[in-house]
This record gives structure tokens, sequence and C-alpha cells, in this order.
């Protein structure tokens, strides 16, 4: 791509991002206004963007007054550009960046923008989307008040009104309403939203696509289009509040219509969006209220004080979402969204939320049946664990739960159920974090001045003791059932399995919380515990021992000096009494109890990166029956392990046992037995780390921790106490002297003998055996670990000449808190030195050796990058970091409230951070020599080796700058095809460096010319090479991903970089500016020249490497020797060298064009599409000119917004009088190609096309340069096209085939740049494909067709003439053979040539088409594909050619009694499209185009036979078009089947829906529709069912409702009860669908329930009991209430007396009397309200279950009626029942409990 940003044309791109500089304190220039404009961003790499991203993030900062950006001008040439040239994320960043900045635009900005992207708006052409899309990106919501009327106010009415009437869910309908919630959330109290509110909610409520009623057809574009839940959220929260508080009344209305479907009895497709509502709302509400009341004030205008959230607010708004998150705690989802949202809704009102989730959690504590409702429920109390803690004025009694809830927690460490294991874990860790464990009780005599609270808490903390040792109690259980005896089968693997490392994690943490936050007196009795348990048994080393050596770890990083007192002699004692014997350190197998004790002592001296929720450390492998000493060296370990964040041994307090250590590493580093040194070996690194590293010490709740006299202290005051940020008092362990010493004693007694080993050894003076270099070499590293952060990195002189720079490479060094002592020796160069010599050794004498090769590689890369903590190490304890934040954060208050041990945390990770990334990134030949090394192991003999070397080289080449210059040739090296000692080893290893791993460097893709021409042609030649083998698979998946990630990374690299002249003025201003002064002071005029020059040999080097590139790979595929893999590859490389900025070179022109006949049918694709991009580079850029739309139609535009079909845009349309038929009418109409121009309103400049003579001439040999000269020969070649034709028309893939864009591209660019002039030549091959029906023929003809349609574009009038006079009997001809797998390839050859044309340049094929496409000569088939032809090309012109649709329709109207199914079908869908244009959007008049009401009317007249008639609609019509006329009902039915098509086709598309016009229809739709659910129905009843299912769904304006609901009212008196059964389903969706915008008209709410309650006294049965259920649902949505009335209105019926029952024998009347239906509407009424609560027992229940048992023994239907309401009362109340019988009364629940358990069968 470009970079030069001097031409301003539509060609370059350039992205000029202005930034007026912000007003600044100190600045008096920029005071005066002067503008600083920021460089163009040059090589626009997203690195730049992010800067300015981050630059306009700093909200605070800036004021708004001056900053702002001018993108959007060019972001519109921008993006559809980017897609053809290879550039992909600059997009996201693009948009990113537009968001940070749009709040410092201009004020003028908002009117430019509507502006530029206003006349985009035409509802029906794709610009659409792009338009609005565009407004949700860019238009600025955040401007003080005073410039409202500059900002929002000018667009919120146009839009909104737009919002309001579009009702069929378009794509864009999702942008325009996140543009409004940002615009609410921006505004809060600026815009009145009460008009619109029942309106927004009925649209939230729709989007979530709930399945309601009982036949459910759901529109798909519903699906696909709804509404994003985080902005629904935002604009939700944003409307709450203000003086009357509108929203939240309607959010009532909202959750308690929903609130059912959270019952964890439903699932389906929605809930994943009704849980992302939950769990999003709280959150947002908290965040609003946090910028309300605590947020620090900003520029940004703050909330005005009458719309800010007052605490009755508040309140309402949790008590809304109280019910249903409670419902959702249980959710097949999972708890984890219902118990976000409680711990948000908890820091709002703690009194509401956390006693209800009490009352369920102390239950399910006791239950043992139902473990998933203690997850559940612990996992809600974990998130609410702060507030509840925290207590305050509104929820004192808090705190008082904590340890009730603690001691009934410990039962869950259980070791059969992990789950509930886990969740104790962390609940108990999560409290016990919050809270000091300190027994208070003494205070209670002591201080007389405790609240009632306080005294209760001091008595209760008594128990913490307890509640610590019960804790220890089921740990030691649990480790006890966790042995490898207990849970292993003498097969099974010893490792542990991934449940028990994460137990083992759960317990470590939790104890080592619980240790941290006890007192002095429980944590001493605690260890005593823990110690008695550790060395009166002794454990395996796996599993069992683990876990106990961490407890004893949580101990000794406590309180190091009272635990190594108790571990380190007893351990060091037993070690050094089992090693006495001599043959101990021989022995292959050790004793366990010596095991054991090494293990005890490594862990308790440890100090292992662990904290809750973190990765788990890697295992060492160990054989079976380890024996007794390994056992002992591992508790030794035990206490010497954590390692650094966990250990925090004190090194301070290792220093007084350093002898005893000493001797003990001494006698077990030396062992035989490979688990008893790997112990030793950490033990020794664990004592190194925790004397030399920096780390704090303490993490307790409270700084100084809790040994204070309770006189002075009261620990109870700090339950909950978040840490203070500004007075943390850290306690850091920095390394004194003294241990500085004591680790290069250790280093210089144990490291130095093994260096001096190793280095005799790979001298080849002294032999060792495998397995003794393993163990030196496990030594060397673990003290390279051990002492790393002490040991200065490796130096040497930088390595130059990688690339030239005239500023220095050299990096700033920064001080990390080590003073590295220069006195002593460097160990790390020393290890370095040994590690390379003993490499070479091996690789050359035993290069099977790979367990020694691994702990090399494993020593390199410590050797290079670590300095104390290890990348991954680091970023999975910030992943758990963050997980624990927040799970713990206090959104509401902000600022920074954690606990003390997460920031202490956050601390430490700061501090390691900065030593991870400060260190080194210069290459230094020491990197040199060990990169080249790795390289060397990355391609050697074993798979392992490689594969461990190269992610070590890899991470290598990320850190030093510039090495992959160096290396990159190295690599190439073994891919020569010359070289012939290459193994295949080799060359694979090679082709891995080149690969990279997927988030590292790519060498293949390197962002540089030097590098890429370097590798591509290597790769390419590498196909010659006599390593490769293309039977091996490997080798060949290895070239497919290189390919296929070559081509998914590659960005363009550019070619000019040339700086613009105003930006070289602007930074010498810069530099020139006095404050600041730059400290590198201004260039001289000499420097710039020299800058310049660089910069222009800089350019024509760019040039020269990218064609030599071009001319390198044309080569490569000269060569006959290359395998086809490697051809294709190299295509596919040549392919993306194509660029906007520079021509492809000729020989590449001519090497694609003659690849258009290859035999490859891949090559022939690339080809295609490559030449398609060529003939766009050799496109001639056409004269455009300015006109106004006025002079041209003589009509002066009327002031404000007037849209649609009016006099101004007349002249754009269709006239058949008036089309341009000679050359002089061509030469004067004022084509406008582009549909959407002129619908909505004008842009504010019109361009277009220049007359002709104004022109380019088209080309002729003389004035054709190379490249077109070569596609010129090639296409006049007959051999050439004929060749090409064929294979144009071969089969791809049967029955896969589609009309192929990319060969139409191709076409297209041909006929557009070469005019007519290789028509001659296709002429006879397009006529021989016309003849022929094969489909593969079809279709290339069709792309030709559609490419030379397209093409003419600027053709002379005469040549187009000309033209269409060779096309139309062509296409004729072609539409008479059409086929069924041919049909959909006209369809889109017909609309892609029609697409962005003017209608009247088409007019002969426009013409063509309509010639009677109903002819019915080819039969059913062929009349559908005609009229599916000429849909493709009337669809594209949208509402230009009305006088084509009247024509069109005209012609359909008599033919709709059609017979033929896929012909009624066909038509169905055209009517769609003839109608689309008739909308009834804000602003614009109406169409010239057909009207639906017109139609309508006419169709109704036909159908009068079938509305006027009453007998059943039966579907008895021949099927043929029958001879004679048939009868007028017999014409109605048929036309019937039509309109139900088009209905049906409809429902999704058209923006508006006719609601008056389809009202006319239902009643005879309610006639036809069948009631039961069965498909045997012939398809008249399908379609009217599927056509009343879809239109119940639409979405109804205010003002129809009331014409809705008359004529439901008057179809439910009708005659037919299949009607009267239908209108209550179609009412139960229409309201559910509508039901805000129907509960703001109360008279419509009265009339719905009059329909109901008087259909619940229908004589039919069915009808009865479906007005139950329709009654029972609007109870349960709340849109009915049930108040007194209703109750006695239903009593006042069930007392309605029976007659008496007739004696037996006369004859019984079938029809029910008048007094049992309405006897049966009553109990259907009670019915209805008792089902209508199907999860609670309101007031209201207890009283009608009574009522409704009394008629248990009354006649049928009513007694079935109430055995099934019972039952169904039974099974909805059965989960909760306890809680739900406290509602009745002692006599209400004998009765009920007789009525619910069946009678015992023997009593």
């Amino acid at each position: 791509m470009s970079d030069d940003s001097e031409v301003v044309g539509e060609n370059e791109l350039e992205f000029f991002a202005i930034l007026y500089l912000f007003e600044s304190e100190y600045d008096d220039e920029l005071r005066q206004g002067k503008v600083i404009q920021l460089l163009p961003i040059f090589p626009l790499g997203s690195g730049i963007i992010v800067f300015y991203f981050k630059l306009a993030r700093t909200e605070s900062m800036l004021n708004v007054e001056g900053v702002c950006l001018h993108l959007y001008r060019k972001e519109d040439q921008q993006l559809p550009r980017l897609a053809e040239f290879h550039w992909r994320s600059v997009e996201n960043v693009l948009k990113t960046l537009v968001k940070s900045c749009r709040l410092y635009f201009p004020e003028s900005a908002t009117q430019e923008m509507l502006d530029e992207w206003r006349p985009l708006l035409c509802p029906f052409d794709v610009t659409m989307q792009k338009a609005i899309g565009y407004f949700e990106l860019f238009l600025p919501t955040i401007m003080p008040p005073e410039q409202h009327h500059k900002g929002f106010k000018l667009w919120f009415d146009e839009l909104m009104d737009l919002w309001v009437s579009v009702q069929n869910l378009p794509a864009w309908e999702g942008n325009l309403m996140n543009l409004f919630a940002r615009l609410a959330n921006d505004n809060i109290g600026y815009v009145n939203w009460d008009p619109y509110i029942p309106k927004i909610f009925t649209r939230i409520l729709r989007s979530f696509n709930l399945p309601v009623g009982t036949s459910q057809m759901v529109v798909p574009r519903y699906l696909s289009n709804s509404y994003d839940i985080g902005h629904v959220v935002l604009w939700i929260s944003s409307m709450l509040g203000g003086p009357q508080n509108q929203a939240q009344k309607q959010l009532n209305g909202l959750f308690s219509s929903i609130a059912s479907f959270y019952h964890p009895s439903n699932n389906g497709r929605w809930l994943m969006k009704l849980m992302k509502l939950l769990q999003r709302l709280p959150a947002s509400v908290v965040r609003r209220l946090h910028r309300e009341r605590y947020k620090k004030p900003c520029w940004i205008t703050p909330v005005p004080a009458s719309h800010k959230l007052t605490d009755q607010d508040v309140t309402d708004f949790v008590e809304s979402m109280k019910q249903p998150v409670l419902m959702a705690m249980f959710s097949k989802t999972g708890s984890m969204d219902a118990a976000q949202a409680l711990q948000n809704l908890a820091l709002m009102r703690p009194e509401l939320v956390i006693p209800p989730v009490l009352e369920k959690t102390y239950p399910a504590m006791e239950t043992l049946t139902e473990p998933h409702q203690l997850t559940a429920t612990l996992s809600c109390m974990i998130g609410m664990a702060r507030s509840l803690l925290s207590g305050g004025r509104h929820y004192p009694e808090g705190p008082a739960h904590v340890l009730p809830l603690l001691m009934r927690a410990l039962p869950g460490v259980d070791p059969n159920d992990f789950s509930k294991c886990m969740i104790t874990f962390q609940f108990i860790a999560t409290f016990t974090t919050l809270v000091p464990l300190v027994d208070c009780s003494s205070a209670l005599h002591e201080k007389n001045d405790l609240t009632e609270m306080e005294r209760e808490l001091c008595s209760a903390s008594a128990e913490f003791e307890d509640f610590v040792l019960q804790f220890m109690d089921r740990c030691f259980a649990l480790i006890d059932s966790s042995t490898l005896e207990q849970t292993r089968e003498e097969t099974e693997t010893e490792k542990m399995t991934h449940l028990e490392s994460l137990v083992e994690l759960g317990l470590s943490s939790t104890f080592s919380t619980i240790l941290t936050q006890c007192s002095m007196e429980i944590f001493k009795v605690a260890l005593e515990k823990v110690f008695n348990f550790a060395t009166t048994n002794i454990f395996e080393t796996r599993v069992a021992g683990r876990m106990v050596a961490d407890m004893c770890r949580a101990a000794a990083k406590c309180h190091p000096a009272e635990s190594l007192r108790l571990f380190v002699p007893h351990c060091c004692n037993a070690i050094t009494h089992l090693t006495a014997n001599e043959d101990v350190s021989n022995e292959e197998e050790l004793d366990k109890e010596l095991l054991w004790n090494l293990q005890l002592l490594s862990e308790t001296r440890g100090h292992q990166t662990r904290s809750w929720r973190a990765g788990v450390p890697a295992e060492f492998s160990f054989s079976p029956n380890q024996t007794y000493l390994n056992q002992r060296i591992k508790v030794l370990l035990g206490i010497l392990e954590t390692s650094r964040q966990v250990t925090r041994v004190d090194g301070e307090k290792l220093l007084p046992y350093r002898t005893q250590l000493v001797q003990t590493l001494q006698l077990t580093l030396r062992l035989r037995c490979k688990q008893g040194y790997t112990l030793a070996c950490n033990l020794l690194h664990h004592i190194l780390r925790s004397t030399a590293l920096t780390y704090p010490t303490d993490y307790c709740s409270v700084p100084g921790g809790f040994n204070k006299p309770l006189q002075e202290y009261l620990p109870i005051k700090d339950w909950g106490r978040p840490g203070d940020l500004w007075n943390l008092e850290i306690k850091w362990h920095v390394p004194s002297a003294e241990e500085t010493a004591f680790v290069f004693y250790v280093l210089d007694l144990l490291l130095q003998p093994e260096l001096q080993r190793l280095q005799r050894y790979a001298q080849g003076e002294q032999d060792m055996s495998r397995d003794d270099v393993l163990q030196s070499l496990c030594i060397v590293q673990h003290c390279l670990l051990g002492a790393g952060s002490m040991l200065p990195p490796l130096d040497g002189p930088t390595v130059t000449g990688l690339v030239p720079s005239m500023v220095s490479l050299e990096e700033t060094k920064l001080y990390i808190g080590v003073d590295y002592d220069e006195t002593r020796e460097n160990y790390r160069e020393a290890i370095c030195k040994v590690m390379r010599q003993l490499l070479h050794y091996i690789l050359e004498h035993s290069e099977d050796d790979t367990k020694s090769l691994f702990a090399v590689i494993k020593i390199i890369s410590d050797l290079m990058h670590f300095r104390g903590s290890h990348k991954h190490e680091f970023d999975s304890r910030w992943k758990s970091f963050t997980l624990v934040k927040k799970s713990m954060e206090n959104r509401l208050h902000g600022k920074k409230q954690h606990i003390r041990a997460l920031l202490i945390d956050r601390v430490l990770l700061q501090h390691e951070m900065r030593k991870l990334l400060v260190e080194g990134c210069e290459y230094k030949t020491v990197h040199q020599d060990l990169l080249r090394d790795l390289l060397r192991l990355s391609t050697s003999t074993y798979s392992q080796v490689r594969s461990k070397a190269q992610n070590v080289l890899f991470t290598a080449l990320g850190t030093y700058n510039f090495c992959c210059r160096d290396i990159t040739p190295r690599v190439l090296e073994f891919l020569e095809p010359t070289r012939t000692d290459v193994t295949q080893q080799q060359f694979k290893g090679a082709l891995y460096c080149l690969l990279g791993n997927h988030c590292g460097v790519c060498l293949a893709n390197l962002h540089d010319w030097d590098c890429i021409a370097q590798t591509w042609p290597a790769i390419v030649r590498s196909g010659l090479s006599s390593a490769m083998s293309l039977e091996k698979p490997s080798i060949v998946r290895l070239f497919d991903d290189l390919a296929d990630k070559v081509h998914r990374q590659y960005e363009t690299i550019g070619i000019d970089f040339t700086v613009p002249e105003s930006a070289v003025l602007l930074g010498r201003r810069i530099a020139d500016s006095s404050q600041p002064t730059p400290h590198i002071g201004t260039p001289t005029e000499q420097e710039l020249e020299q800058g310049l020059a660089l910069q222009k040999d800089k350019n024509q080097e760019a040039v020269q490497k990218y064609e030599k590139l071009v001319r390198d790979l044309l080569e490569c595929l000269n060569d006959r020797d290359l395998p086809w893999k490697f051809e294709h590859i190299a295509i596919g490389f040549l392919s993306l060298l194509l660029r906007d900025d520079h021509p492809l070179p000729a020989p590449a022109v001519l090497f694609f064009v003659r690849s258009l006949n290859h035999d490859a049918l891949v090559v022939r694709k690339m080809a295609i599409a490559a030449m398609a991009g060529i003939l766009k580079q050799l496109k001639r850029p056409r004269k455009k000119i300015p006109v106004v739309p006025c002079d041209i139609s003589g009509v002066t535009e009327p002031e404000g917004l007037m849209a649609g079909d009016r006099p101004g845009n007349d002249w754009l349309q269709y006239h058949g009088d008036s089309l341009p038929s000679t050359q002089q009418d061509w030469d004067n109409f004022c084509f406008i190609e582009k549909t959407h121009w002129g619908y909505y309103c004008w842009p504010k400049k019109l361009m277009i096309y220049a007359p002709a003579a104004e022109q380019p001439k088209d080309l002729s040999a003389e004035n054709m340069n190379e490249r077109e000269r070569i596609i010129c020969d090639h296409f006049t070649d007959p051999k050439f096209i004929k060749q090409l034709i064929e294979f144009l028309s071969l089969e791809d893939r049967k029955g896969k085939d589609k009309f192929n864009p990319r060969r139409f591209c191709l076409f297209k660019g041909l006929f557009r740049n070469y005019s007519d002039a290789f028509l001659p030549v296709l002429k006879p091959h397009m006529e021989r494909l016309a003849n022929d029906s094969h489909e593969s023929t079809q279709r290339c003809v069709a792309e030709i067709i559609a490419g030379l349609v397209r093409g003419s574009k600027h053709w002379s009038f005469s040549k187009v003439e000309a033209l269409w006079k060779f096309l139309i009997p062509l296409m004729r001809t072609a539409l008479s053979n059409i086929t069924i797998e041919t049909y959909a390839d006209w369809g889109t050859c017909v609309a892609t040539a029609c697409e962005s044309r003017d209608p009247r340049k088409l007019h002969w094929l426009l013409e063509m088409l309509m010639e009677c496409p109903l002819s019915g000569e080819g039969g059913s088939f062929v009349d559908a594909c005609h009229l599916y032809v000429l849909q493709g090309g009337l669809a594209q012109q949208e509402w230009r050619v009305p006088e084509l649709l009247h024509r069109l329709l005209s012609y359909l109207e008599p033919k709709l009694t059609q017979v033929y199914k896929n012909v009624r079908e066909r038509i169905g869908s055209v009517l769609t499209y003839i109608f689309m244009i008739d909308v009834t959007l804000p602003h614009t008049l109406p169409t010239k185009s057909p009207h639906i009401a017109e139609f309508t009317e006419r169709i109704l007249s036909q159908l009068k036979p079938l509305i006027e008639g009453d007998e059943e609609i039966q579907n008895h019509v021949v099927e043929e078009n029958g001879v004679g006329e048939q009868d007028e009902r017999t014409q109605a039915i048929k036309l019937l089947k039509t309109v139900l098509k088009w209905l049906m086709a409809s429902a999704g598309r058209s923006f508006s829906t006719p609601v008056p016009q389809q009202l006319q229809l239902l009643p005879l739709l309610f006639k036809i529709a069948p009631v039961e659910n069965d498909d045997s129905y012939d398809e008249l009843k399908r379609d009217a069912k599927t056509c009343l299912s879809l239109m119940s769904q639409g979405l109804l304006y205010p003002e129809q409702i009331p014409m809705v609901l008359k004529v439901l009212h008057e179809i439910a008196g009708s005659s037919s009860w299949h009607a009267r059964f239908s209108v209550l389903t179609y009412l139960q969706i229409m309201v559910f669908y509508n039901l805000f915008t129907i509960l703001s008209n109360e008279q419509a709410v009265q009339d719905v329930r009059a329909v109901v309650i008087r259909l619940l006294e229908d004589e039919q049965l069915e009808v009865r009991e479906m007005a139950a259920t329709t009654l029972s649902g609007f109870l349960q949505c709340n849109f009915l209430a049930m108040d007194a009335s209703m109750q006695t209105h239903f009593e006042a019926l069930c007392k309605t007396r029976l007659p008496k029952k007739r004696k037996r024998g006369s004859v019984v009347d079938t029809i029910p009397s008048v007094d049992l239906v309405r006897r049966h509407a009553g109990v259907l009424g009670l019915s209805a309200c008792i089902l209508s609560s199907p999860y609670d027992v309101p007031t209201w229940m207890p009283q009608l279950l009574m009522d409704l048992s009394a008629h248990l023994n009354d006649t049928q239907p009513i007694e079935m009626t109430v055995k099934k309401t019972l039952s169904n009362f039974r099974r909805t109340h059965h989960d909760n029942w306890l809680e739900h019988k406290q509602q009745f009364t002692d006599d209400q629940l004998v009765v009920l409990t007789d009525l619910l358990v069946s009678p015992c069968y023997y009593a």
C-alpha cells in the first residue's frame, strides 16, 4: 500500500490524522490558537494507531476544547479497498481509534457527517447498513449541554423516528440501537426518553426471541439480527431514574414477564441471552452509580442532580431483579451469571439480597442429596462475601453469619466429590482472607464500650481455633484417602492426575490463607498438629506426600522462625542418620523414610509460586516402590521449597541452619537414586532462591499482623477491611550482605566442582556415564534457577551491521533493584561457556543422549532469559490475580479498594514484570553463538530435541533486535538445492524454524523487503533439494502450513516512504518550540538534505527489491524440474505481490495471462483472481464533473428533509417514453449509476462522469503500454480464447458449482479496459455456449454476459447498441434452455449486470425480461425461472423503475390464480419485491411504485365468495389449468393460495408491515387455519396457519392496536369455533410480542381482557380451555393483574347451580346446558389464576385452591379441569414445598394434603 501522503487522490492510501493540539497550560504559542498537525501515519501499522488510541483514551487529561481527529473523511475510501489487497487487522484497530477519538471531534463534525452520509440512507440498498454503521461508529455523543444543538439534536428525532417506524428488524436496526444506547449513557438527563419507553421495552423483549404460544414459527431474520445485550443493558441502565422513573416501571414489567423463563426447569437457545441480561444489568447500574457518586470529576458533563439515581431508585431496581436472580442461581447454564449479578446487587442493597440467599445456603449445607445446590449457593456467597462482612448501616447483622457459615462449610471438604471440595476450599479461602482469625472473647471482660453486635462477634470468635483444627482434621482425612495405595491399581500412572493437582492447589492455598490470618496462639497449635502428622507418618512422595509437604510449606511461609525450628533439625538429623551407611548413596531405590524427609525439608524451605487458581507446577517422574530416604528428602524439600511467591521463607531465618543444610546437601546431591537427587536439587534451588530474591514477607489483611494486645487493637473491627493503597506497609525481603555471601559460598562449594567435571568431560579428559552427566546438569540447572537473580546478564560486544541507521540503537539501561557484585565470579558466563563445550561434545559423540540435550536446552533458555522469574509462571499468576480481583472487587466505590493481600500481590507482579521486561534486547555476539547452537539443535536428528530447541529459539528471536536478519540466511542454507549433505531431519527442522510458533516471529514472513526477498524464493527452490520428499506427509503438511501462514499474515510492505513537505515543516516547528525544548536539538540543513537523499535511495531500493523478488519467483517457475506443489506456492506468493501503488512487472503479467490456460485447475483459479487485479491496476481514470440536480429536474428541492419519490428526483426514474435511443439522446442524458443517490437527499456535491468527448480515448495499439499489449495480444488470439473458454466451461465440483464472481471480474475488467476489442473472437463461442443446455456451459456464458454488461459502462452508444443487438437473442436462447441447476446462476447474472447501473442504460435488457415471463411455453418450471431472473434485475433497481413494477403487477394480477405451486411461490416472492418500495418511513413521500392498499382492495373483491360463504373451504382444485372456466369460488381459492405465499414471503423482508391491509384478510385466515398441530393438512391450511403465526409476531405501532383488537373482537363472535380458538392463540403471541406498547394503552388492555373472559364462557370446550390457558399466560407475564373483581367474577360463576340430572333411560342431551358452561368457566378461571404462578404461592392462592377443591366431584368436564390443575400445582411446587407450605393455614394444609396425595390402594 502506498504510504505516500502528498498526492490526495482516491487511489492513495493516506491517513491524515490531524490532531488539533489541546490547549496546554504551559504553552502560550498554542494559546493563540496555532494548530499543530501530527505526521500522517507512516507505515500504517497497528502500533502507531494504538499510540494515538492510548493518547486519546486519557480523557481526564485532555481538554476537549481543541483535540480532534479528522478520520471519518478517509474511512469511507479506506475500508472497502483494504479488502482487495492484503490488509486484515487494520480495520479493527482503526475502529477502536475512532471510538477513542470521537470525544475530541470539533463541534461542527456532527453536521459534516450528516451531510456526508445522509445521501446513503436508502433503505432498500446495502448503503443503508453502511451509513448507519458509520453513524454508530463516528457520531460524537459527549458534548457540553450548550453544544447539544450542534450535536445529537441534529439527528436524534430523524433517526429515532426511523427506528420507531421500521417493523421487521433489518440488519441495521441493531446499529441504530447501539447508537441510542451510547447516546443515552453519555447524556443522562438531557434526552427525554419517556415517549419512547414502551416501544423500547417492547423491542427489547422481542429481541430475546422467547417461545410463546403453542405453534411457533420464527422469522429467521429475528434470530440473526437480534440486539446486542451489552448495549441493551447500557440503554436500560441509562434511562433509569428521573422524576417519573418510567423506565423502572417498564423494567419491573419486563422482568415479571420473563421471570418464569429463568426457572431451572426451562431451557433453550434463548437462555444464554436472558442470563447475559441478568449478569450485565446490575454491573451496568453499579457503573452508573459509581460515576454519579464516587468517580473523580473530569471535564465530561456530570449527570444533572434531577436525574441522578436516588436511594429509592436503587432499591426499586434491586427489588425488580431479585426474583429472577434467585431463580437463576440453579440454572442449567451454571450459577456464574447469577453469582456475578448478586455480587453487584449486594454492593447496592445487601439487606435485600443477602438474606434470601442465606435462606437457601443454610439448608443446602445440611442436605446430602443435592450437592449442586451447595455448589450454586456457595459460589453466590463467595461473590457477596465483602458485602456480607462489611455489614454497614443497611445490614449490620451480616458479620454474625461468618462463623456459622464457616463451620457448616467444613463437611464440604469431601474426597468423594471433587467440585464440592473445590468450591468449599474457595469459599473458606475467600472468607478467611477477609477475617482475622483471632480469639477476641476476652475483650468482653476488658472492654465495656462494645456495641451489641461487637459483643456477639467477640464471643463467637472463640470458635476460630476450633474451626482451624477441624479444618486440618478434614484435610488430613482427605490426604489419607488420596494416597497412591488407596487410589491406584498397581499398574496405573504414578503422577498426580489433573484433579488431584487441583485439589492439592486448593488445599495448599486455603491452608496457607488460614495460617496467614491466624493469631500466633492459634498458629502454634496448628503448627504442632501439622508437625506431628508429618513426622509420625511416612507418605509416598507423589500425591499424599506432596499435599502434606504443601501444608508444612504453608506453615513455614507464615512464620518461618517457628516452623524451621521444628522441622529443619528433625529432617536433617533423620537424613544424616539414614545416609550414615555408605551403601545408601549408591542405591538405585531409596528408603521411603529418607525420601519423605527430603521432600518435607525441601517444601518447608521452598518458595513455589502458586496462588489460588494459578497453574500447577511441573511434576518429577519417579519410579514406583520408592523408599524411605526419598520420603524424608521430600519433607526436607517441603520445608525448603516454596519458590518465590509462597514460601517467603525469609532468607534471614534460614541462615542459622546453614551448616546443617549444606551438610545435608553434600550428603544427598550425589545420591544414585534419581528421585533422591532430584529432591535434593530442589532443596538446593529453594535454599538459594529464598536467600537471593526480593519479595514481600507478609500477606496479612492488616499491616503488622494481629499480635497486639486486645486493649490496643480489636481485630473484629477489621473484618472485611480493604487494604490502604497509600499505606500498605509492605515488609520486603531484600538479600543482605550475609545472605549474598552465603549464596556465593554455596555456588563455590557445589556448582564449581560440577562445572569443572563437565568441562573435563567435554574436553575428553574424564569419562562420565550418561546418568552422571544428567545429574551434574540437574545441579547446574537448579543453581542457575536458585541464584539467577544475582547473576549479571550475559554481556559482550554487540553484533553490528545488521541494519543501517542514523540513530543509535543502544538500549536504555534500567535499574531493577539488584546490584550485581562485579568482584565475584560471574557464574552465568561460566555456565554458558561450559554448556557450549558440552553441547558440541554431545552432538559429536553421543547425539542420542537426548535427556542431557533437553537439560542443556533448558539451561541455555535460562541463561538468556531467566532473571528470577519465568514468563509463563508470571502469566499464569497474572491471570489468577485478575480472576481473584474480579471476584472480590468493589466496583461501586472503585478507588482500588482491594484486600491487602491482593494489593501486595499486584506490587510483586509489577516488580517481576519490570525484571522480565527491562533486561536485554540488544543482540550481542554471545547471543549470536547461543542462537547458532539452538539452530543446530533445531535441525538435529531427534524430533523431541528439535521441538524443544525450536521453542527456545523462537522466544530468543522475539527478544533480540534484528537477530532474525542474522539467523535467516543460516536457516535457508539447509534448503539450498545445491547441497547434498542435508538430511531430511535437518530439512524439516529448518522448515519448522521458518514457520515459527503460533504467537512468535515467523521468519518466512517478516515485514521487510530484505527478508522476504531471501525466504520466498528459497522456499520455492527447496522443492529441488534432494532432502525434499513429497512422499512424506509431514513435509507436505509443513509446506502447506508455511504457504498458508504467509497468506494469512502477509501485510503489504511499503515501497514509497516519502514524507510530505507539510509534515517536515511541522516537525521543524515542534523542534523550534521552546516549551518543552527538545533535547536532541534541531537538525541542520545538511542533516535534512542527507535524510532526504537517504529517503530517495530507500524508495529506489524498495522498487528494485520488489522487482527482483518478482523476477526471482518467475525464474523459479521457469524451472522445468520444479514439483507442482512448489509451482503453486510460487504462484501464491506472486499473487500476494499485486499492489495498489506499483504496477506488476510485465513478465509477471505475461506469466499470469498464460497461466489462464494452465493444465492445473488450482493455477487457473489463482490466475483468474490475479488477472482481475492486474486489469484493475491498468484501469484508466475517468473524468468526473459536478452537476446540480435542481438544474436537471428544474424543480427546487424543498427545505427540510423530504425523501422518497419526489419531483426533484423523477428524472432518475425509468420512463419508457423517453429512453435514450439515438447517439444524441445518449450524449445528452445525465446517467446516475449508483441506485441510492437522490432517494433520501442529494449529496452536497453530486459528481457524474464527464461527456464522452472529454474522456480518454479507447485503447489502440499505439497508446498501449507493454502490460496492456501482452493482454491484448493473447485475448485477440482465437486459439488462446478457444482454449480459455474450454477450460472455463468445464465442471469443477459436480452439484457444488455456482456463478463465479472472480471470473465475472476478469471479463468485466477486459471489456472495461479494452472496450469491444475482444468481442469478435468471443461471439461464436458465446453463441455455441448459449445453445448448449449443460450446466457448466450455461454458467460460463452467464459469467461472460454479466462481465460484458458491466464492462460496457463507458462504451459509446453505437457500440452499446450493437452489443444489445447481439445479446438479446442470445439471452433469449439461453433462457429458453434454463434448467434446475442453472436458474440461480442466471438470476445472479442479471442481478450482477443490473447492480449500480442506471436503468435507462439497460432498457434493452429490462424490456426483454419484461416480455411475458409467464408464457407457459416451457412448462411451470421455465415460467418460475423467468420470473426469478426478472426479479433479480428489478430488485437491483429498487425505487428507480416504478413504471416497470406497475407493468409487471398488472401483467401478474390476472395470473394470480396459477395452479402450479412453484409458480405461486415465485409470484409471492416477486410481489414482495414489487411492494417493498411502498414503505411508511418518516419524511418519506408516498411512492410512485405500486401500493399495497390498492392491490389488497382488488384482491378482496375477488375473494368475496370465500369471505361471505359459511361452508368450510376445502382445497378441491383440480391440479391443471382446466378446460373451461371454473366457478368464482374455485378461482378465489386458487387466488388465496397465491396471496398466502405473498404474505409468507413478505413477513420477514419488507421494512414496514401493511397492518390495515392484512387485517382485511384476517377473518378469512382464521376461518381456514386448522386447530390441531398436524402436518398432514393440505397446503392451503398449512399456509394459513403459518401466516397467522408470522402475522401475530409482527411489531405493531400504537395506533394500529385498536384496529387489530376490533377485528379480533368481531372474529371472536364468529360462528366457527376454529376461528374463535385461533383468535386466542393469535392474541397470546401478539400481546407478548407487543407487550409494553399494548400496556401503555389502558383501553386496549381492557379489550383484550374482555375478549378472553368472554371466550371463557364459550359453548365449545376446546375454546374455553384455550381461553383459560391464555388468561393464565397473561397473568403470568403480568399483562393482566389478578384483582378482586376478577376473583369475585370467577367465584360467582362457580356458584352457578347445575340443573338436576335427568332420570336414566331418557335421552341425555349432548349440548351442555348454559349453566354447566358458566360453572365450568368459573372453575377454569380459578384454575388459570392458580397456574399463572407456577413457582411461588401469592397470598390469594390458598383461598382459590380451597374454592377449587369444592368442585372435585362436579360433573365432567369440571372434574377433569380440577384434577389437571391440582396435579400441575403439585408438579410445579414440589421442589420448594417446604417454603411454599408456610403460606397455608393448618386447616388448608389438611384439605390440600388430602387432594394432592393419592389415596392408598389398600385403604
